[in-house]
């Protein structure tokens, strides 16, 4: 296996984990902006405010993305496996 070889599969894992991260990471960042602007114009400072819109819809997106990322994830993982016999020789 040349250090080639071992640099693709590392970028090919690292855009599937940006990849399967992403609806997540941004559906989190949009409730947290909205949230943060409520409070900054209300002035209410609860922490819980926060973070159980951000839990609801972390679960929401989990719901309706997590087949789509299951299915990425597996893809990923039959393709590697079937590189194996190509990468030892």
């Amino acid at each position: 296996m040349t250090p080639e070889t071992v640099t693709t599969i590392g970028q090919q894992a690292l855009w599937v984990t940006m990849v399967i991260a992403a609806p997540m990471l941004l559906s989190a960042l949009a409730v947290g902006l909205l949230v943060g602007m409520f409070q900054a114009a209300t002035q209410i400072n609860e922490l819980t405010m926060s973070f159980i819109p951000k839990l609801l819809v972390l679960v929401v997106a989990l719901v309706f993305a997590g087949p789509w990322m299951l299915s990425v994830i597996s893809n990923y993982t039959v393709e590697l496996f079937g590189q194996i016999p190509s990468l030892i020789s």
